[in-house]
């Protein structure tokens, strides 16, 4: 699992780099809790479930045709 997949719901995006030194308005701030909760209400239940066995093997065959 990726370390963003595990932020806190409630805790707003990450700054892309660089931009760490401005502050979103409240409305902004506001807009991203809505839509970070929202997103998550919508697809954790998705993003949970196991990966089928069938993507598995071709993604593993794939990766053996790549030479990885």
């Amino acid at each position: 699992m990726h370390d963003n997949a595990k932020q806190n719901r409630d805790d707003p995006p990450p700054s892309p780099p660089g931009e760490g030194a401005t502050q979103p308005n409240a409305a902004e701030a506001a807009f991203d809790l809505w839509l970070n909760r929202s997103l998550h209400q919508l697809y954790d239940g998705v993003a949970a479930e196991p990966v089928p066995p069938e993507l598995l093997r071709l993604i593993e065959t794939d990766r053996g045709r790549r030479g990885k």
